[in-house]
């Protein structure tokens, strides 16, 4: 307001950017951001109705802008699908990069050491979803390119402006006293980003005072506190939080787990009292964190 009166006595609007310099520079972000907010609104409006329909639990538009994403970036996306490839393809466009990532060889042989077939296909993921997001990218020239956790290739080290990390967190948890699947994965997205670069995390919430093995990973919810702490430890700066995908109808008890509530329902049939609770509750809640790489 200062730097508007004090141009304003200069006598000349149109000599605004001259006259106080650093005006020109915060007028033009304003630009940018207003411009990748209505890219992002047009790319949201154009999804099928059944993307859209999930957008009062995901809140896409809210989860990207306070996480800073914006056209033209290199965004890595933890265990990567058709949901958020195809808002981030259009929304990062021309310029822009999509790295889709997954978890490490190690980490899925226990997951699937009795289903020899899903393993093989999890080993073929990183050609798969490259093929796929290609396919989803259309006449776009995003860049598409995946890895697995301990295989990222050299040239992706440095390059990432943002690493998403949405609803895999509990995964990368659960195997970290067997493996140390979360410190290796931390010590590898800290790799991939650029110096300032953000990480970002939407995770189903464990309470504050659930069981540390109840809320290991295995049922879907994490505690907050700890995994802030956890970030920290691996040299992370938590920048803030957020509760635009909290959901307080959601009071997970131990013997819960976070498929029984939409859009997996498992556990309820069709129809049933206990399917009709759960609908009720909606989806999970979740913490939104946001990180950065020290500069």
């Amino acid at each position: 307001m200062i730097i508007t009166l004090r141009c304003a006595l200069v006598g000349a609007v149109v000599l605004l950017t001259t006259a106080c310099g650093n005006s020109g520079d915060t007028t033009d972000e304003g630009a940018a951001v207003d411009a990748a907010s209505v890219k992002l609104e047009a790319v949201l409006a154009a999804q099928p109705a059944k993307v859209q329909a999930r957008y009062k639990y995901r809140h896409p538009k809210e989860t990207l802008e306070f996480l800073g994403v914006k056209p033209g970036m290199t965004v890595a996306d933890t265990l990567a699908g058709s949901y958020y490839s195809n808002i981030l393809l259009p929304y990062l466009g021309d310029e822009g990069a999509l790295i889709g990532v997954a978890y490490s060889i190690e980490h899925r042989a226990l997951d699937y050491a009795d289903r020899p077939e899903r393993m093989a296909r999890y080993q073929a993921w990183p050609k798969t979803y490259v093929e796929e997001a290609t396919a989803w990218r259309g006449d776009g020239k995003t860049d598409v390119n995946s890895f697995l956790f301990m295989e990222m290739p050299e040239e992706i080290k440095g390059t990432v402006d943002v690493f998403l990390l949405f609803r895999a967190m509990h995964h990368l948890n659960k195997y970290e006293d067997k493996i140390g699947s979360r410190t290796q994965a931390f010590s590898e997205i800290y790799e991939a980003l650029k110096p300032g670069g953000i990480v970002g995390i939407v995770q189903h919430r464990a309470p504050a005072d659930s069981s540390d093995e109840w809320a290991k990973g295995f049922n879907g919810y994490i505690k907050q506190a700890p995994l802030i702490d956890h970030m920290k430890a691996a040299g992370f700066e938590f920048v803030g939080s957020s509760e635009i995908n909290a959901n307080l109808n959601d009071q997970p008890v131990e013997g819960d787990y976070v498929w029984r509530l939409p859009p997996s329902l498992s556990g309820s049939e069709e129809g049933s009292e206990k399917r009709a609770q759960m609908e009720a509750i909606g989806e999970s809640d979740r913490m939104t964190l946001k990180f950065r790489k020290p500069a």
